[in-house]
């Protein structure tokens, strides 16, 4: 018995246990009758009653040329029985009956002789429906035809999932005859594919009943051994008319060209989600080490266990580098990734480290060639031209560094660096397909880093630029003590226009000036030159601050484009006086002991440049103790807030105990300068000292 607790099939093998009988015979519907010598019925069954319409007690007795044979077929009929009786040969035909009803049906007849223990003689007939006998031949021809041509692979596993039979189509897919599967196990015909699978599918089918439709699965048949293939296998459970269990079903279609065509897919589908992920993730600032970094973290782990990016250290100093064909690599790491830790990571350059690779190393073959440089499988030999030094080359053995890949970042042209990806953990080697995505990687990412490059250059001239036009102090000039802050802005493009100036006078005064030149980047530190150099002239002569600011209007207006805000104060300690004059700037602060900050009250005029306003000189007391605070925008202005509000805040931090001056500084570009504000600051604080 079956799990299901059916009969179990055992084809020409010996049977266990009791076997329900087969229910083909009851398909056809098979009449047995048993004739005496003289044509007579003496034995009727239930399928002869059901066929010709007489009940056994009708039957019984009567001559049977009469009941089961049609009128104009009795004389051939009797006598064919009597050829019978007489010769021990049977016969077989078909003929019409009229049943009992009146109706008529054609009918297959098979008659033989039969012998009892006595000699008597008896005659056997048997009779099934013509249409039902040609409907099941039928049947059995369209899938004997259908199983033998079908371009499926076909077979029947016994319930001890042994073959019983398989089709032609399926012997050319396994490239085993016939005779090599009966009675075999898929497993002893195709030992180089995991069936376990498929066997394990196969008994869940035997025991539920339930088919499997396409499972999958892959591997090599002797049909053709050295590559993989893919196959579609399908089980059914068969069963007889009865419900006996005969075995399994299995059609097997190949779809290795459906698989490579649905992997090379995935592949495109995941090197566009790479790519794509890469352009969400890569150059969102314009710092060139976080660039890098990016671009290291993309690598990993979807295309390498560990990526480094390098540049060419000329690259990195803004001069262009061409190799010759023995020339070393001067290359500057600028990030390291790894999906977990490994000794590979210390055979890594660090990050800022300057390092010569020789010209037998590949990724300076890479830097040099602007070519990629692929080992898809590295060997002990490969490894001293991957390593940095022969104490690297043990590192990156014993981290299992067995596939190494490097692509040039290449943009405008030029080669700036390499992009060096190696495996340790994934244990497929580098591919084309990986190839092409780290190219594609490298050749989006390498802009830009060339972006970040160029910015970098360009801040860090313009930062240099501003730096030497502003002024070095000392902390104590005349009658005040100075502290001061230049603040740079976060993007290139913003840097240079804010300036500060503390500029001795005779008699013991000092000018104090901050101003802001609008416009950003070189020109605008330029302009700030020019109008810092102007001022400094204009303040020797000891201008009113209305009637210098107004010599400084006329030069700006020489300047072309040119417009800047500025704040021009005279200190005087014998007067303790400030004279100030303001060209559109925001006031400063004045802090006065026991008394609330004040924002000066100073009329605003217009800024430096715009020509035909007339300035004026405001007066202020500054006492000894008492501080002026001066500042630019970038100290208070946002996108989010209120300049009111701001101005308020700025107020709130200096409210309060009387700190050094340095301390003041550092607590109001930590608390207001915001990260995302893309403007620089200028800020300078004097204290009024007592006159000594």
């Amino acid at each position: 018995m079956s799990a299901t607790g059916s009969p179990v099939a055992e084809g020409d093998g010996p049977v266990r246990g009791a076997v329900r009988p087969s229910g083909l015979l009851d398909v056809l519907g098979v009449a047995s009758v048993v004739l005496d010598a003289e044509g007579k019925i003496v034995l009727w069954s239930p399928q002869a009653e059901e066929l010709f319409g007489y009940s056994a007690r009708e039957a019984l007795g009567q001559f049977a040329a009469r009941i089961m044979v049609h009128e104009q077929y009795l004389d051939l009929v009797v006598k064919l029985f009597a050829d019978v009786m007489v010769t021990g040969e049977g016969w077989a035909g078909a003929f019409p009956i009229r049943r009992k009803d009146g109706s008529t049906r054609l009918v297959e007849f098979r008659n033989m002789r039969l012998l009892d223990d006595r000699g008597d003689v008896y005659a056997l007939g048997l009779a099934a429906d013509q249409n039902t006998v040609r409907s099941l031949e039928r049947d059995v021809a369209l899938s004997t035809r259908m199983i033998s041509q079908s371009p499926i692979g076909l077979a029947v596993l016994d319930t001890d999932l042994r073959y019983v039979s398989v089709n032609p189509e399926l012997e050319r897919l396994n490239g085993v005859p016939v005779e090599g599967h009966i009675g075999r196990t898929m497993g002893e015909v195709l030992p180089q594919i995991d069936v376990e699978g498929v066997e394990a599918a196969a008994r869940g089918v035997l025991e539920t009943g339930r088919p499997l439709v396409d499972q999958h699965t892959l591997g090599r048949t002797p049909a053709d051994p050295d590559e993989d293939h893919a196959w579609s296998v399908s089980l059914y459970r068969l069963e007889d008319a009865v419900g006996t269990v005969l075995g399994v079903a299995v059609s097997v279609v190949d779809i290795t060209e459906q698989h490579r065509a649905a992997v090379a897919a995935e592949a495109a589908r995941r090197r566009l989600a790479v790519i794509a992920d890469a352009s969400a993730r890569i150059g969102t600032t314009l710092e060139l080490d976080r660039t890098a970094r990016e671009l290291a973290e993309v690598a990993v782990p979807e295309l390498a266990d560990i990526a480094a990016v390098d540049l060419l250290d000329a690259v990195m100093e803004g001069r262009r580098s061409i190799l010759g064909p023995t020339e070393p690599a001067v290359i500057r790491a600028l990030a390291v990734q790894a999906d977990h830790p490994s000794e590979a990571l210390s055979a890594a350059d660090p990050p800022g480290q300057v390092a010569r690779y020789g010209a037998d190393r590949l990724v300076t073959e890479c830097v040099r060639t602007g070519r990629p440089v692929m080992v898809a499988e590295v060997a002990e030999t490969d490894l001293p031209r991957i390593a940095r030094s022969p104490e690297a080359v043990g590192q990156l053995a014993r981290a299992g560094v067995h596939s190494y890949l490097a692509v040039p970042l290449i943009a405008r042209g030029e080669v700036l660096g390499a992009l060096d990806l190696k495996r340790t953990r994934n244990p497929l080697p580098f591919s084309e397909d990986d190839l092409l995505l780290a190219r594609e990687l490298a050749s989006r990412a390498a802009v830009q880093i060339d972006n970040a490059r160029w910015y970098q250059n360009a801040r860090d001239t313009a930062l240099t630029l501003q730096r030497s036009l502003l002024p070095s102090h000392p902390p104590v000039t005349g009658g005040l003590e100075v502290a001061s802050r230049y603040q740079p802005a976060g993007a290139t493009a913003e840097v240079g226009g804010d300036w500060f100036d503390v500029i001795p006078l005779d008699g013991r005064k000092t000018a104090l000036v901050v101003g802001d030149v609008m416009g950003s980047g070189i020109n605008a530190a330029a302009t700030m030159g020019r109008l810092r150099t102007a001022t400094n002239t204009l303040a020797s002569l000891n201008l009113e601050p209305a009637r210098l600011l107004e010599h400084l209007d006329r030069i700006t207006q020489d300047l072309e484009d040119s417009i800047a805000t500025c704040v021009y104060a005279v200190h005087d300690p014998q007067l303790r006086q400030c004279r100030i004059a303001n060209a559109g700037h925001l006031p400063p602060v004045r802090l006065r002991s026991g008394r609330k900050p004040e924002l000066l009250d100073l009329p605003t005029g217009a800024p430096l440049g715009v020509g035909g306003v007339a300035f004026s000189t405001t007066t202020v007391d500054l006492e000894p103790g008492d501080r002026l605070v001066f500042y630019t925008d970038g100290l208070v202005e946002t996108r989010q807030h209120p300049l009111d509000e701001r101005l308020d805040a700025l107020l709130d931090l200096l409210d309060g105990p009387d700190r050094p001056l340095e301390e003041v500084c550092d607590l109001l570009l930590r608390t207001l300068h915001q990260p995302d504000n893309s403007d620089d600051v200028a800020l300078l604080i004097a204290r009024s000292l007592t006159p000594g």
